[in-house]
């Protein structure tokens, strides 16, 4: 049977900067089915999703449903629903945990303020505090969007939590179902495509000691997709695995070709420049799709390393 994920898998697609783009993800605990567009179509009332989804517009935050691995994971309304929320710029990550009787308060938060960093309403209105277990594995499951995530990702959820891996949660829509099984670390917001279990507790394992792994790594969901190309080909040109180690500073141009300023902790600096192209066969970009696509890729070019201003005066 062909799909989505077996297409790309033939066609050998690239995963490297195809993340979803987050300064701060917005995970809300809610049981049950989901649809293609899960905060208005599940068990979570309609109104509440629509608002959230509004509230989210232009802020940075991304809102999603999480869900315990299991069949549909149905088990009715929980009193208490987890939250959680994460900032994965460099320099700011943190994760934060609540737990709430009434997910309308999570009208209150003030999604902006969330967006840049900023978690203080989400602490005063939830009750809040840092999030003090392991990192979270979030695998997307939502066959209702695309089938390969629930054909795929449901059995890496289930052999995950079969494993007794902490941390693992089912979570709506993440993007690019063609990578299935896709998951989205926390907190530091690595998404990885293709995943078995292995590499998922290898990830865990790492990013438990604050690192990252770059195989199978499709970016930082802090940055836009020429970003996440472009620390991915830093991380592997010099072998910094450190996860905070490397910010985004800069991006100039526009496709099909843009010019990335990736900069280290230790005052290092690279230039990376990141070419769009198109050059795989038209296909379904989902599995039932009706309209053939061409998916974009990011392609870098060169990284090149800059001279700081101390390496300037010294030479």
């Amino acid at each position: 049977m062909s799909t989505c994920t077996t297409v790309a898998r033939d066609l050998d697609e690239p995963v490297s900067g195809t993340a979803a783009t987050a300064t701060t993800w917005l995970l809300l605990e809610q049981p049950g089915p989901w649809g293609a567009k899960a905060l208005t179509e599940s068990h979570l009332d309609r109104r509440l999703g629509r608002a959230l989804e509004k509230a989210a517009q232009g802020t940075g935050v991304r809102v999603a449903l999480i869900r315990r691995p299991g069949r549909h994971a149905d088990f009715g309304t929980p009193p208490l629903r987890q939250v959680f929320a994460a900032h994965t710029v460099p320099g700011g990550v943190w994760l934060r945990s609540a737990a709430t009787q009434d997910p309308e308060r999570l009208l209150d938060l003030d999604l902006a303020a969330l967006g840049r960093g900023d978690h203080r309403t989400f602490d005063t209105v939830l009750g809040a505090r840092a999030h003090t277990g392991d990192p979270l594995a979030l695998v997307c499951t939502n066959g209702k969007r695309d089938r390969c995530c629930a054909l795929l990702g449901r059995p890496l959820a289930a052999e995950l939590t079969a494993s007794d891996v902490p941390g693992v949660w089912e979570v709506t829509h993440l993007g690019g179902h063609r990578f299935s099984p896709t998951v989205l670390v926390l907190p530091y917001g690595y998404a990885y495509g293709r995943a078995e279990a292995h590499t998922v507790k290898n990830v865990l394992h790492a990013a438990q000691e604050g690192r990252i792994v770059v195989d199978g790594c499709r970016g930082c969901s802090a940055w836009e997709r020429p970003g996440q190309a472009a620390e991915l080909a830093v991380r592997t040109a010099v072998h910094e695995y450190a996860a905070e180690a490397l910010g985004v500073v800069r991006t100039a141009g526009e496709a099909p070709r843009w010019e990335v300023t990736v900069a280290h902790t230790d005052g290092r600096r690279w230039q990376v420049v990141v070419a769009q192209s198109n050059p795989l066969p038209a296909r379904p970009e989902s599995c039932g799709a009706s309209v053939l696509g061409t998916p974009a890729r990011m392609d870098v070019v060169e990284v090149r390393e800059l001279a700081t201003a101390g390496a300037a005066l010294a030479s």
